[in-house]
């Protein structure tokens, strides 16, 4: 059986503990920019999925079956992995918004969003990690029965624009996000970037054997003089391994 770890950076057994297998699991996230007066429209997150988030990497023991596990948001686990807990399905619908005053739309100031997810805490242990509603907790574990140095790749499938109620758009290159945690030094897991404008765009990656996590806190732009409204847009979260 698993035994708690020390300090959170370390490394910690992973036993004999079973998880469901998990190969190319997904998790939605829907991105809405308000624009002029009035309240937004929640963002919508699908397939929630358990796991961590935050800037952090945690060796842990291989152990059968293969596992991987994908958080964005929301999730659920029975307990924390370090005492035995087995992840499972959320069906959470998690939202990441910002309202655009009509005298500031356009001018050029990036406006902070924030998120309807209330996951702040790790389920490898249940550190306190990132803090809400300015930041998403993303993470997960990728663990093999040993032997495998591969990675498993997390990517976003992410639409053209963002769309209103009459057609009018934003392009999603208009929303990025920086990368952080309680706590964290050195490089993130699942690193700061920007949308790309339709396609699919890496956004981390995990080693056999480890457990990662990271805090995003994501800005819209505002460099553009749309027409007012709600605009929505639904990125997909892929976690795959070879």
């Amino acid at each position: 059986m698993p035994t708690t770890p020390g300090p959170r950076p370390g490394t910690m057994p992973a036993g004999d503990r079973r998880k469901s297998r998990r190969a190319g699991q997904r998790r939605e996230l829907i991105g809405a920019v308000c624009l002029a007066a009035g309240p937004c429209a929640a963002l919508v997150a699908g397939i929630a999925v358990s796991g961590p988030a935050a800037a952090y990497t945690l060796t842990l023991a291989p152990a059968s079956p293969k596992t991987i596990y994908l958080q964005v948001g929301v999730g659920s686990f029975t307990a924390d992995y370090n005492v035995g807990g087995q992840p499972g399905n959320n069906t959470t619908v998690n939202a990441v918004s910002t309202t655009v005053g009509a005298g500031a739309v356009g001018n050029g100031t990036p406006q902070a969003m924030t998120t309807d997810s209330t996951a702040v805490k790790s389920f490898l242990d249940g550190y306190t990690y990132c803090s809400v509603p300015g930041q998403l907790y993303i993470g997960g574990f990728y663990r093999t029965a040993g032997g495998n140095t591969a990675v498993a790749q997390v990517t976003a499938t992410v639409p053209t624009a963002l769309t209103n109620a009459t057609g009018a758009t934003i392009p999603f290159s208009n929303i990025q996000w920086t990368s952080s945690g309680n706590g964290d030094a050195g490089a993130e897991p699942f690193p700061a970037g920007t949308f790309v404008n339709g396609g699919v765009q890496n956004v981390g990656a995990m080693a056999s054997n480890t457990w990662n996590e990271s805090c995003w806190t994501f800005s819209y732009l505002n460099d553009t003089v749309p027409a007012a409204g709600t605009f929505t847009g639904v990125v997909r979260y892929t976690m795959s391994s070879p």
